[in-house]
């Protein structure tokens, strides 16, 4: 897998002209898209159907937690459209995950993906909804039950990596959000990392958001992010 297909970035728009304009800054140096609920929700599913018309892969992220019937439709219309990878909450138990799983077999290149602790989530924010065990803790518990019940692999943070991959072997996809350049931000992600220190650990994947869809010119950021994974 080449550097740029290892890169996703977030779509993180609130219209469809930001959208447009996003996508067309980036041209031919993004190849991977993460749509997720809030341009979802302004905007609508027909961005996903643009971006697979312009040969894009797309990383949709629902976090899909609801009934299994449910989540297989999710599922089903997702694939219908061309969609990469679709994220199911792994806290949704062993059947959603499973549900989500079978709807996928019909879409040979579907692939599931589990969200295991969200990144902006703290050990004290686990126990405030009654979860006792730390973060990296739970992060091993989900993506073990996502294993079994089929899904293609997880959504962690950057510093969950090392750990995934020795609990998921080889062919897992490990997908990491909150990755930042050194010296930025990591606004709300609490246990971000760098896109090279992620990818070192063991990641597929990394998302990069704001680093490159805010900046001046959206195709450099990207080019800068590719750069410090070939150093």
């Amino acid at each position: 897998m080449d550097q740029d297909s290892r890169i996703i970035v977030a779509l993180d728009c609130d219209s469809r002209t930001a959208f447009d304009d996003t996508v067309d800054r980036l041209g031919d140096e993004c190849r991977f898209y993460k749509v997720g609920l809030e341009l979802l929700t302004a905007v609508g599913p027909d961005v996903v159907t643009s971006l697979v018309a312009r040969g894009k892969e797309v990383f949709l992220d629902l976090k899909l937690f609801e009934i299994p019937n449910s989540v297989a439709g999710a599922v089903r219309a997702a694939g219908a459209r061309g969609v990469s990878m679709v994220t199911v909450h792994g806290m949704g138990g062993r059947g959603i995950m499973s549900a989500a799983v079978d709807a996928a077999r019909d879409f040979p290149d579907l692939r599931i993906l589990a969200l295991t602790v969200v990144t902006s989530m703290t050990d004290d924010d686990l126990a405030d909804i009654g979860i006792s065990d730390s973060a990296e803790q739970q992060v091993l518990r989900l993506a073990r039950l996502a294993d079994k019940a089929g899904c293609h692999g997880v959504i962690a943070s950057p510093q969950d990596v090392a750990a995934l991959r020795d609990a998921l072997g080889a062919d897992a996809l490990i997908v990491t959000p909150g990755v930042t350049l050194p010296g930025d931000s990591p606004s709300e992600h609490a246990r971000p990392g760098t896109p090279r220190a992620a990818l070192t650990a063991g990641a597929s994947h990394v998302v990069v958001g704001r680093t490159v869809t805010r900046a001046t010119d959206p195709a450099a950021a990207f080019r800068l992010v590719r750069d410090t994974l070939a150093v």
